[in-house]
């Protein structure tokens, strides 16, 4: 009977582990925002800023691997040219990189 006594748990330490406890979750939360939620919006808001900068004539890769130039802008798409002959309708958010943009 003593043991049972012994292994019960205390009435006054309850509220004390609860704010702990609550304070632990805000600083994980914390962390996971510092950490991976912001940097993460961040990135998105410079992609859309390259995508919608797009310029014809701007020197691209997709996310494929495809080196060109871009020879003319819709809404959603762009139409690529990589080689002379060569123009490839791709969309927008394919490009990953400007690599040159265009000079005049």
């Amino acid at each position: 009977m003593e043991f049972l006594l012994a292994m019960a748990p205390s009435g006054g330490d309850g509220g004390g582990s609860l704010v702990s406890t609550l304070i632990m979750f805000g600083a994980i939360f914390l962390i996971f925002y510092f950490m991976i939620i912001r940097p993460q919006q961040k990135r998105s808001k410079e992609r859309e800023k390259l995508l919608s900068n797009l310029e014809k004539g701007d020197k691209v890769v997709t996310n494929g691997g495809i080196h060109g130039i871009i020879a003319g802008l819709e809404e959603k798409t762009a139409l690529l040219q990589v080689s002379e002959t060569v123009k490839l309708k791709i969309e927008r958010s394919a490009i990953t990189t400007v690599l040159a943009k265009r000079t005049e």
